[in-house]
């Protein structure tokens, strides 16, 4: 699947997950004032000490991000870091041929785009996969914070690791799991991410993320959907049984849940 194959996925997902990707959205007219409530929202935010949190107010841009948008391209450069708080974005690595594999999945829990040295260029796409908010700061502003020590830099640190922990285990799932592990896992991430039970999504869309072909996807789905764990819909999946898609995703799914439960266990005793 190449990215003009990615965007017509997008578009016919777009309809049930969407916040209208207009310039006009993206002007900051009068900006919205951000609050110690509104950043809780984001659980990195959340972990830092108040007095810490409180000195990125002044630089911290509550934007929307429209279902589609990329915030980054490989190879460009990071400008910005992204904290989400309502919208779930996808890293994606795109091959020469653009085949396009997603080796990552980040939302209220994380960030993306972190980057601490001067002129690093980006190891991967981030395009948001489902629509909703979240605060950016300009990396410069990041570096600087940084340097400066204090809780921020142990933090990043700390999720840093926890996001390895989930590249590396897409890595091993992705030759040694069944289509239908790959499937549960990929679901449980969004669940992970999501206010609610049921993703708006389509067939189509999950062959691109997970590299298959669109025909294993509906065979796989269809076999959960028999066995009782999901209800599909045309771009509707509801979860109907999360402990039974855990079980069937196995190790494929509870390694990196548990590196980041570590970590989040780490940060409140911090």
């Amino acid at each position: 699947m190449n990215n003009a194959q990615l965007g017509v996925a997008a578009q016919k997902t777009q309809s049930v997950n969407q916040i209208p990707a207009s310039a006009e959205e993206f002007k900051v007219a009068s900006r919205p004032v951000v609050s110690y409530s509104g950043t809780q929202q984001n659980e990195l935010l959340a972990a830092l000490p108040r007095q810490d949190l409180e000195t990125l107010f002044e630089h911290l841009e509550l934007v929307p991000l429209p279902f589609g948008k990329e915030l980054f391209e490989y190879g460009s450069k990071l400008e910005y870091v992204y904290f989400p708080t309502t919208a779930i974005v996808s890293l994606l690595y795109v091959m020469e041929d653009g085949a396009t594999t997603e080796i990552a999945v980040v939302g209220h829990e994380g960030a993306v785009g972190v980057s601490l040295f001067m002129g690093e260029r980006a190891t991967c796409s981030a395009v948001v996969q489902s629509a909703g908010y979240g605060y950016r700061l300009k990396t410069q502003f990041l570096r600087d914070a940084f340097n400066k020590g204090g809780a921020l830099p142990q933090l990043l640190m700390r999720y840093t690791n926890a996001l390895f922990a989930q590249m590396a285990q897409n890595a091993v799932g992705g030759r040694h799991s069944s289509i239908e592990q790959k499937l549960c896992r990929w679901l449980l991430d969004r669940l992970d991410r999501s206010a609610s039970n049921e993703l708006k999504v389509t067939q189509e869309l999950i062959s691109i993320m997970l590299g298959v072909r669109r025909e294993s996807i509906t065979a796989a789905a269809g076999k959960l959907q028999d066995e009782g764990l999901i209800q599909y819909r045309r771009g509707n999946i509801t979860v109907l049984n999360r402990q039974g898609l855990e079980d069937y995703a196995g190790e494929c799914y509870k390694v990196a849940k548990s590196e980041y439960d570590r970590l989040l266990m780490d940060v409140a005793r911090a």
